[in-house]
């Protein structure tokens, strides 16, 4: 009972904020998804992650470890995925990369937040920017069916890992004044992902979401598993592991909807991921915490 209430605190402000942003669409309110959005984007998230690779205390050893981890964790989920849309002869521009990236942003950051404190965050924020790296580069390539991966380059949050990792490495300060305009920034970037999820969730009109029932189930298993052996091969500590693993199953992001509309794929299947797995993750994510917590 102690375990189970435990990680009930843990999740339910998570979904607290999303179910905010769901109830506020679905009372009529109006909400800018657009706007938040490229706020979030283009200001929160790469100051939250530029600060919370400055201030944090993680070595540049442990960090590379840990992104050469999430690397080769991800290697082995694109491979396994493909061979599985491969066999199941399922349309690689719709379903490889959303099987493969999860909401490692909007979901996996406060959740590592709130199980494992600032340096489970420290950790989440490394991930989550070889995520975002690996979703804009190889995950556009699959969805486009082709392109210039190197656009990745031009996105605000690939220029703030890369800048934050080189003061990390460096061991540079940045000045105050500098620092707390970043770091106040940064703070609105988790409440802003959860209700813009909880919006985009409410907004979404799937059809034929109990044919991807399925594979909503199949991604939480292959990439927790896959995470989990990755990370006892690398030798990562506890904390360290259960960000990791917590992390790569995370359910479909928004984003791979909306990269779905944007390039052609088929979007009806994607919308139905994003709905289901965010649903199955309410039971799914909190029985993976109680393993670590």
């Amino acid at each position: 009972m102690t375990l189970a209430f435990t990680v009930f605190q843990i999740v339910a402000p998570v979904f607290v904020l999303a179910g905010i942003g769901f109830a506020w669409v679905r009372m009529g309110y109006d909400y800018d998804t657009g706007f938040v959005t490229r706020l979030a984007m283009t200001l929160a998230v790469p100051s939250l992650i530029f600060v919370a690779l400055v201030r944090s205390e993680i070595e540049a050893t442990a960090a590379g470890r840990l992104t050469l981890a999430a690397l080769v964790a991800y290697g082995a989920v694109l491979l396994v995925f493909w061979v599985f849309c491969r066999a199941r002869q399922l349309d690689l521009r719709t379903y490889w990369a959303p099987l493969v990236f999860g909401n490692t942003g909007n979901l996996g950051l406060p959740l590592a937040l709130f199980a494992f404190g600032e340096t489970g965050l420290t950790y989440a924020v490394v991930i989550f920017s070889v995520t975002a790296i690996l979703q804009f580069t190889i995950g556009l390539w699959i969805v486009a069916g082709g392109g210039n991966p190197l656009r990745a380059l031009k996105e605000p949050i690939v220029a703030a890992t890369l800048l934050g990792a080189l003061f990390l490495w460096r061991g540079w300060a940045v000045p105050d004044i500098f620092f707390n305009t970043l770091d106040l920034l940064g703070g609105m970037a988790i409440p802003l992902m959860l209700i813009t999820l909880g919006v985009a969730v409410a907004r979404l009109r799937p059809a034929g979401m109990y044919a991807v029932v399925g594979l909503a189930a199949v991604k939480v298993v292959i990439c927790a598993g896959l995470a989990w052996g990755v990370g006892l091969a690398f030798g990562l500590d506890p904390v360290t592991l259960g960000v990791l693993v917590v992390q790569l199953a995370t359910p479909v992001a928004v984003t791979s909807y909306l990269l779905a509309v944007k390039y052609g794929a088929e979007a009806p299947p994607v919308a139905s991921l994003v709905v289901v797995s965010t649903a199955m993750s309410v039971v799914a994510l909190p029985l993976l915490l109680a393993f670590f917590v």
